[in-house]
């Protein structure tokens, strides 16, 4: 029922809203990060960069469509005068983007600097990722194809590596900025030496099995740090798995049933794990393979016998190649367990339900495992960045524009991460319910 009136017919008018209580945020944690005298320097004449960048964090952390569209937003009589603004043109914003992004190493090792010098981290664990960011467009020469994490590979992408502080802190420190396709284990080494100098020795460095390779291992062993990484099961694994009841694995976790052995190696230690529960989470992705395969054949071999062209998903579809198809499945000589049981020995590996870690600091099994499960918080920070202050797609820029747009973005991430650090009852909201927490503290 109707519990109050509303109006039938809503009438344009010229009132406008806005959210004070995150311009007051971002205002806030600026200033408390001494962020003036970190941009202050690349910009000295024209436009106040600084208030420029509040506005944009704010936009960012509010509406946030795209850059035209904060111009549009900035550009209006009271956001101009709150954040004491002359009126600029879309050019101009272009070009503030674009000095940032010809100072991104600069700008980010100063960012470092003031957060470890205001805040006393317990300690300096970091966890690394990579993802990849679509971009529309061809002027950017960043823009390359690639494994896309955004499942576009029809477009172009750049490749962004995140680093952070580990739990509890679970800030960001750094960013980085590589062509669409660059892969993670290449990418590693520009997103590690960002933070390095910032680690105290024997800090743990967790990254995942994309990114594991013996020069990047070396890397950080050079620096006198520890890591700690998932690695590819291989041919040498199997003999483990066979012999894995044997062994006398210790229980480690028995409500998803896992266990685990420790081989302790010169300079290394792997962690080697069952899990019950992925064991069935996997078969049970095979099985619905099998049944894809299963369908996809008797598609085939039903248009073999009406004599008919393929379905145009088994076809290659291009005016430029001419292809003849001569087909024949198996289904005319074997009935449907008999295919069952031949694709189940072809996709099932006996590998389901294992995984191995590998680190050179010598932990127990249940703290390399919860240690390891830990790092999703940087994955919560990839998808905060890309879909909550939604730094994707990035549109037709410079190189220099996009990575200034990585940098609003950074920065806007890293003002909510740090709401989460200095509040215990923000640690497990998301971005989207601070982000409407600060909105709804003021109007005008």
């Amino acid at each position: 029922m109707q519990q109050k009136l509303r109006t039938y017919e809503i009438i344009p008018n010229k009132n406008i809203c806005f959210p004070i209580g995150t311009v007051l945020a971002v205002n806030q944690l600026y200033e408390i990060l001494d962020l003036p005298s970190v941009f202050g320097k690349h910009k000295k004449n024209g436009i106040d960069v600084n208030n420029l960048l509040k506005a944009l964090v704010s936009y960012k952390l509010t509406d946030n469509f795209s850059i035209s569209k904060a111009h549009e937003w900035i550009n209006r009589e009271e956001v101009l005068d709150i954040f004491t603004l002359p009126e600029f043109s879309e050019r101009t914003l272009y070009r503030v983007l674009e000095t940032l992004g010809n100072n991104r190493e600069t700008i980010i090792s100063d960012i470092q600097d003031k957060l470890f010098a205001r805040y006393d981290f317990e300690h300096t664990n970091i966890n690394m990722d990579w993802t990849s960011i679509v971009l529309h467009g061809n002027k950017s020469l960043l823009g390359k194809h690639g494994y896309s994490r955004d499942h576009r590979p029809d477009k172009k992408q750049v490749t962004l590596g995140i680093s952070e502080l580990a739990d509890p802190i679970n800030v960001p420190v750094g960013i980085t900025v590589e062509e669409g396709n660059v892969n993670d284990q290449k990418h590693f080494k520009k997103t590690y030496q960002q933070v390095n100098r910032r680690l105290e020795e024997g800090s743990l460095v967790v990254f995942d099995k994309g990114a594991h390779s013996v020069d990047n291992t070396c890397l950080i062993r050079e620096d006198e740090m520890h890591y700690l990484t998932a690695r590819k099961l291989n041919k040498s694994d199997d003999k483990k798995i066979a012999t894995f009841r044997e062994s006398s694995p210790e229980l480690i976790n028995a409500k998803d049933g896992i266990y685990g052995l420790k081989i302790v190696k010169p300079g290394s230690v792997n962690y080697f794990y069952f899990s019950k529960k992925l064991q069935k989470e996997q078969l049970d992705s095979r099985a619905r393979k099998v049944m894809r395969q299963i369908k996809q054949a008797k598609e085939i071999q039903k248009s073999i016998d009406k004599n008919k062209k393929l379905p145009k998903r088994f076809r290659i579809n291009n005016a430029l190649v001419d292809v003849t198809y001569s087909l024949q499945t198996k289904l005319v000589n074997m009935d449907e367990k008999e295919c069952i049981k031949l694709l189940e020995e072809k996709v099932i590996t006996g590998r389901e339900g294992f995984f191995c870690l590998k680190s050179s600091r010598n932990l127990t099994l249940k703290e390399a495992l919860s240690t390891y499960r830990k790092k999703d918080s940087i994955e919560k920070i990839i998808n905060s960045l890309k879909n909550e202050i939604e730094i994707k797609p990035l549109r037709v820029w410079t190189d220099a524009s996009v990575y200034g747009a990585v940098i609003v973005g950074f920065i806007a991430q890293l003002f909510i991460s740090l709401m989460r650090y200095e509040y215990d009852e923000l640690k497990s909201k998301s971005t989207k319910f601070i982000e409407i927490y600060s909105i709804n503290l003021y109007k005008k």
